[in-house]
């Protein structure tokens, strides 16, 4: 069983089985949520970068990364951890920050309790069609 770790060529580290090691906390500062004025990203929250925002050599690679994904289209930050291959976690951190900027929108899912009756649905499609 080979789960050594040792620096590449590269000056990275690799984990024999896993590949490159990097620690979550490394990218995001040590903070493990995102900042108190940002609340909880739900994983189904839509973001979607705003329209003026580019790539800022002041921000952190991942950063940026998480910007490219979502210009064109709004993505869920589950979809957005899994495209940049980071855990759900430092993903929340880092919107967090990017959301303080005003680089991104977030579109939080409707709670279920706001959501209409199925009951009431059920009557008005059943109206529709009477017409």
């Amino acid at each position: 069983m080979s789960g050594g770790h040792q620096r590449g060529l590269d000056g990275h580290w690799y984990d024999d089985a896993a590949g490159p090691l990097v620690r979550p906390y490394a990218m995001t500062g040590g903070r493990t949520r995102p900042g108190s004025a940002v609340a909880a990203l739900d994983l189904i929250a839509l973001v979607l970068a705003e329209p003026g925002a580019a790539d800022d050599p002041a921000l952190e690679p991942e950063h940026n990364a998480l910007l490219a994904l979502c210009r064109d289209e709004p993505l869920s930050v589950a979809e957005l951890a899994a495209d940049a291959d980071l855990p759900v976690g430092v993903v929340r951190v880092l919107l967090g920050d990017l959301l303080t900027l005003g680089s991104v929108r977030v579109s939080s899912p409707v709670p279920p309790a706001q959501l209409p009756d199925e009951r009431i649905l059920r009557e008005v499609i059943n109206g529709l069609r009477a017409l």
